[in-house]
């Protein structure tokens, strides 16, 4: 069925964009066709927490703005620095030096000049975290891959709210995908992190994040790997990648449209190896394949220090 523009603008004109430069039903109109105009509607009205605006959060943001979310919290304490350039969004010569938080507010804004973006440049903090997930509909998460503490507080909270919460890892050329339902196996009980040495988290939220390792094989200089100085090879590629799937995944969710598997369900994607590939594990990292998979990893880190 197709369409007409002007249908649709006038099954929206109850909320007309405040900017008259602007106007929400014609920018988003291509939606239509795989969303109904109903679906639109409610995508609109949406909130999306997003935790991090590097790496892949700025792609989370911008691809979200484009589906047509208009309700925002983002977060981070950081500025664009020169190493980004390969991988983040907002990472260009004319955002060097700046505040990640109001580089991609004012991107999103570019897209839809009438969205509502709540934007906390301190981060996400034990004080302010309840602003941050109020009213949210959905959980992003985005922080670093060593920012351990705040990860955990944030999907602890998700949990305890009742808030979907998703991660999508860039792992070499592809994604790691985990989401978390409410009311089923929270991060901590997949992730089996509580008690654990800072090394140990990370090996294990290696481990749990991709069971089946895709991108290991065409790791060719594993030198650049260095978890003492907390750096790692990353590429522009898996950060689209994550976007993409992510704002599906968020879309099914919002509306309530299909299955989204749950932990311990995951799901890695490799473009470079041009495999898909779906994993069970039960009880999480506690699982007798995980315990394998983890004295892996742990052995490779640093010398098992």
């Amino acid at each position: 069925m197709i369409f007409a523009p002007s249908a649709f603008m006038r099954s929206l004109a109850s909320k007309r964009s405040m900017d008259p430069s602007f106007n929400y039903e014609l920018a988003f109109s291509r939606n239509i066709g795989w969303l109904t105009i109903d679906e639109q509607a409610k995508l609109r009205g949406c909130r999306i927490a997003i935790a991090g605006l590097g790496g892949v959060g700025g792609s989370h943001l911008l691809t979200l703005c484009r589906l047509g979310v208009e309700n925002f919290n983002i977060a981070d304490f950081d500025s664009f620095e020169l190493q980004n350039f390969n991988r983040q969004v907002g990472a260009t010569v004319s955002s060097l030096g700046k505040p990640k938080a109001a580089t991609l507010e004012h991107l999103a804004l570019d897209i839809n000049p009438n969205a509502k973006i709540q934007v906390f440049p301190e981060g996400v903090t034990p004080e302010n975290l309840n602003t941050f997930l109020d009213n949210v509909d959905v959980y992003v998460d985005s922080v670093d891959f060593f920012a351990v503490e705040t990860r955990r507080m944030l999907f602890a909270e998700c949990h305890l709210r009742g808030i979907p919460a998703l991660t999508a890892a860039p792992l070499g050329m592809g994604v790691g995908f985990l989401y978390f339902e409410p009311g089923k196996m929270s991060f901590e009980e997949y992730f089996r992190l509580e008690g654990q040495s800072r090394q140990e988290q990370l090996a294990r939220f290696i481990a749990g994040l991709a069971p089946k390792i895709l991108h290991r094989s065409y790791l060719v200089f594993p030198e650049a790997v260095n978890f003492s100085e907390q750096r790692g090879p990353s590429t522009g590629m898996a950060c689209d990648l994550c976007a993409g799937l992510t704002g599906v995944q968020v879309l099914k969710i919002l509306l309530k449209r299909g299955k989204v598997r749950a932990a311990p369900h995951g799901m890695q994607f490799d473009a470079y190896r041009e495999k898909l590939s779906y994993s069970w594990r039960p009880f999480g990292n506690a699982n007798p394949f995980q315990k394998i998979l983890i004295y892996f990893i742990r052995s490779q880190l640093d010398g098992g220090k």
